[in-house]
């Protein structure tokens, strides 16, 4: 091998290289996410409202085809996540879904154009009144869109976090201060994205909103390839699927075999044959049983689906110790999921005017992510050096107590909510020329911003940091996938709670149902996701307990401060020896 060659391998696997990698390449990721989201997210907020006002679905069949919409998008960021482990590298799988992201958002600027392509309105009570060819082209462009999106978020967070080396204790830290910044371009494009392209899209026209969310997530992908000289390229390994598989199958296979009293008897690859871009991983006692596919028999040749080395079966593990944390944290998801929906259709119903300004409903979340806007830097500056030299951890606190935080401000949020919609309705009853100020809704919007802060940046954090190498595109998707469960969770709570209610309530009605939200109880369930929340806190606690790091994690994270109490033990050692001498 080639100096040059030695120079690229080490590039590859996430070393330094002073030409490649950092924050110079992060940037082109940092202003993709910036325009891109400036449309996704306008298009996310106010779309409820494109569907019952052009489109005609009523409120549940509006509120449900959005959800639904945001819970496709992120459970296929699995697609994107899988392929740029095995098949594409994460530039070119972000790339290639950037153009399915782009064709969903030019089908939906034709439609929103053309007037022949709108649906006739059909009566209030019917969930939809698309049909036909527009039924076709509606959700084509809404597949398209959420294929698109998904693969991109799938591919787009792994590419930047491979620009730093969690390895080398600097880049660690950048590594953590990455997060924080990647979420900064999120908001300041969505920052953007629910004040001009909303107004755009309520005030002006849905056509014209739609084509300025085309027009700069085309550029913003543009720009991500033109960055293509700067970044660090992670080498293609073996589908994590077939890994996973193997392990599985092999371990059936091996239910009968006793295991042996010694872990180090199990199978693993000398250090001399471990190609040097492999990782290794050492054994962990959890999940005792998947060790049965790495235990060596006479009769076993080290061969695929006949027997898997202990890093193989770690890997696995790592992945099933993940799933309780991803399971409790799809509660809150569920939660963000009504400020898209039943927030969008309070805030139509209050009074939207800022003096002489009449400000869009789906504008209303300006207001937590200008707070997020200030929030994010000073958290990163202030915030997170002040805490390293208390925990000694390169993110200040830990990604699961990140995580923590933001479920209890959920559920707070959720509260909250629930009783500014009964002020919001008994306002309306008594005078309904008279609503309440749309401003109203910041409170439910601020605490769940700040909330959000905290939970993205940390599950991303920490399902891209505790993932085997080979598997970081397919894990960091996790994040997306807790998002998907908690949209599609909230398209069931709807459908289930309106079904119950609907036999028990005495007006026969369910608590969310027809166009006229003040003849709903959204304030109930509200609450419903407020309770459910504070139970669901419970389960995390334990799961985050329960949680064992990544070996490899732990030098990196805490080993440092104790390496540093055994070296002053040391020297107090060596320096009490001197003396009594």
């Amino acid at each position: 091998m080639t100096m040059e060659d030695e120079d690229q391998a080490k590039t590859n696997i996430g070393g330094y290289n002073g030409r490649k990698g950092g924050f110079r390449a992060c940037m082109f990721v940092f202003v993709l996410m910036f325009l891109e989201n400036m449309g996704f997210v306008a298009n996310m907020v106010s779309l409820v409202l494109y569907f019952t006002k052009v489109m005609y679905f009523n409120l549940a069949g509006a509120a449900n085809t959005l959800t639904n919409l945001m819970g496709s998008t992120f459970l296929l960021s699995i697609i994107g996540g899988f392929i740029s482990d095995t098949y594409l590298n994460r530039l070119q799988t972000a790339l290639v879904f950037g153009s399915i992201e782009i064709m969903g958002l030019v089908l939906m600027t034709v439609q929103a154009y053309e007037k022949n392509l709108h649906p006739k309105f059909c009566g209030k009570e019917k969930e939809s009144c698309v049909k036909g060819g527009t039924a076709v082209m509606f959700y084509t462009s809404l597949s398209l869109l959420a294929l698109g999106s998904g693969g991109v978020r799938g591919s787009l967070a792994p590419l930047g976090a491979d620009q730093f080396d969690q390895k080398n204790p600097k880049e660690a830290k950048a590594l953590a201060s990455f997060f924080n910044y990647m979420l900064l371009s999120i908001t300041l494009g969505a920052l953007i994205g629910v004040t001009a392209i909303v107004y755009v899209n309520t005030v002006k026209s849905w056509f014209w909103g739609f084509f300025i969310s085309t027009v700069t997530a085309s550029l913003g992908f543009v720009v991500l390839a033109i960055g293509k000289p700067f970044y660090r390229i992670q080498p293609l390994s073996q589908s994590p699927l077939i890994r996973i598989a193997q392990v599985i199958v092999v371990a059936f296979k091996n239910r009968k075999i006793s295991m042996p009293e010694n872990p180090e008897e199990l199978y693993e690859i000398n250090e001399k044959d471990r190609v040097s871009t492999e990782e290794r991983i050492s054994h962990t006692n959890q999940f005792r049983w998947l060790d049965r596919a790495a235990i060596v028999s006479k009769d076993t040749e080290p061969e695929q689906w006949k027997i898997c080395t202990v890093t193989q079966v770690e890997e696995v593990k790592i992945l099933a110790r993940m799933l309780p944390i991803l399971g409790s944290t799809v509660i809150m998801n569920t939660c963000m999921a009504q400020l898209q929906t039943l927030s969008i259709q309070q805030g139509n119903a209050m009074d939207t005017k800022l003096g002489s300004i009449k400000v869009p409903a789906p504008s209303i979340p300006v207001i937590p992510l200008a707070f997020m806007s200030i929030l994010v830097p000073l958290y990163e500056m202030f915030f997170v050096p002040f805490a390293r030299k208390i925990t000694k951890h390169p993110s200040g606190i830990t990604q699961l107590q990140r995580v923590g935080v933001g479920l209890v401000l959920s559920a707070i949020s959720m509260a909250v909510a629930g009783f500014i919609e009964v002020k919001r309705r008994n306002q309306s009853n008594k005078n309904i020329l008279k609503p309440i100020s749309l401003f109203w809704l910041s409170f439910q919007y601020g605490i769940f911003g700040i909330a959000d802060m905290f939970t993205l940046v940390g599950l991303l954090e920490f399902f891209y940091k505790e993932a085997p190498i080979g598997m970081r595109s397919l894990s960091t998707s996790f994040t997306w996938l807790s998002l998907s469960f908690g949209y599609f969770l909230s398209s069931a709570f709807v459908s289930i709670i309106n079904s119950v209610t609907k036999r028990v309530a005495p007006s026969k009605q369910g608590w969310i149902h027809g166009l006229d939200i003040n003849k709903n109880n959204v304030n109930l369930f509200y609450w419903f996701l407020a309770i459910i929340s504070v139970l669901n806190f419970f389960v995390y606690l334990y799961s985050a307990n329960w949680y064992k790091y990544k070996p490899e994690n732990i030098p990196d994270d805490i080993a440092a401060a104790s390496k540093e109490s055994k070296e002053e033990k040391v020297q107090e050692s060596t320096t009490e020896d001197q003396k009594t001498t």
